[in-house]
């Protein structure tokens, strides 16, 4: 099925669901799918699809998949530069006010549409999508968790198993911990990959009774800052402490958000089995780095 015939589709669905309150969302132009979308109408910003190549740090080349997010620039600038963010904030600090349930599962569900759309360029056959979920999200949907998407992941070729759902685990949402297991639960039983993001190395800690209770497929990280003079001890133990958790349930620890002249020591610190980033890409033999963006443009998304 042809990238266009799929945004035709997507279109004419997002049209229906939301009553035709406004704009057909999917735009494919120069062989990258863009959206409108947005409650309100909150200025020209641009957003883009960012894809980030995941390595396998002990085979040191093998390209295993791509984690997706978020940038954001001006509409007339080159959103080749665009500031990566967390999509699921856009809504609340651009408008100031708060944000309901719908508008995040909205947003939600049309950034994943634009990044699987997007991804289907790049990916190879076996390859993992590792895609944000806003935990609003899964806190806004009763049941059936994954169900909506799920259609997505099959109209445009793919299975479950090729997307990994990811959530940031942090204290905020630490009385909302039992929902956000069943909802991540259902997405398992439709066969999806979890990932949990927990920040830094001394935040993992706070969360272990949810990764124990979970068994996420992969743990994301932010690598421990190098202080000129190597990694503190306290940075290896928390990373022994984690790998630990893991190993016993079969999870792997992906280290992210790495400058590529800093990813060789880091990804050489013992417990880590993934790398998100480009420096396995510029060693000479190894895999090709791959980024590529997609524009898309808020415009008027009427709430459901």
């Amino acid at each position: 099925m042809s990238l266009q015939t799929l945004v035709d589709y997507f279109n004419d669905r997002f049209e229906q669901e939301h009553r035709s309150h406004y704009r057909r969302p999917f735009i494919l132009e120069n062989g990258l799918v863009s959206g409108l979308f947005g409650p309100i109408r909150i200025g020209p910003i641009r957003i883009s699809s960012v894809f980030a190549p995941l390595y396998e740090i002990a085979s040191r080349a093998q390209l295993i998949g791509h984690v997706s997010a978020c940038s954001v620039s001006a509409y007339d600038d080159d959103f080749q530069r665009g500031e990566i963010v967390d999509c699921s904030n856009l809504l609340t600090d651009v408008i100031k006010q708060p944000v309901d349930f719908q508008s995040i599962i909205n947003i939600d569900r049309l950034c994943r549409t634009v990044h699987i759309l997007n991804a289907l360029a790049i990916r190879q056959a076996g390859d993992v999508l590792v895609l944000d979920v806003d935990p609003r999200h899964i806190l806004g949907i009763k049941q059936d968790h994954g169900a909506y998407f799920e259609e997505i992941v099959v109209k445009c070729g793919l299975e479950t198993r090729h997307i990994a759902i990811s959530m940031t685990v942090n204290n905020f949402y630490a009385l909302h911990h039992t929902r956000l297991l069943e909802g991540l639960n259902n997405y398992r039983q439709r066969g999806y990959r979890i990932a949990l993001n927990v920040g830094r190395l001394y935040a993992a800690h706070g969360v272990t009774g949810l990764v124990t209770k979970l068994s996420p497929d992969y743990l994301r990280v932010i690598a421990p800052e190098n202080n000129g003079r190597g990694y503190a001890s306290a940075e290896s133990q928390r990373l022994d402490a984690l790998k630990t958790l893991t190993g016993g349930i079969g999870g792997r620890i992906i280290v992210q958000q790495q400058n590529p002249e800093e990813q060789a020591p880091i990804a050489a610190m013992p417990g880590f089995d993934l790398v998100q980033g480009g420096y396995y890409g510029n060693r000479p033999g190894g895999a090709p780095y791959t980024a590529q963006r997609a524009s898309i443009t808020p415009g008027n998304l009427a709430r459901s």
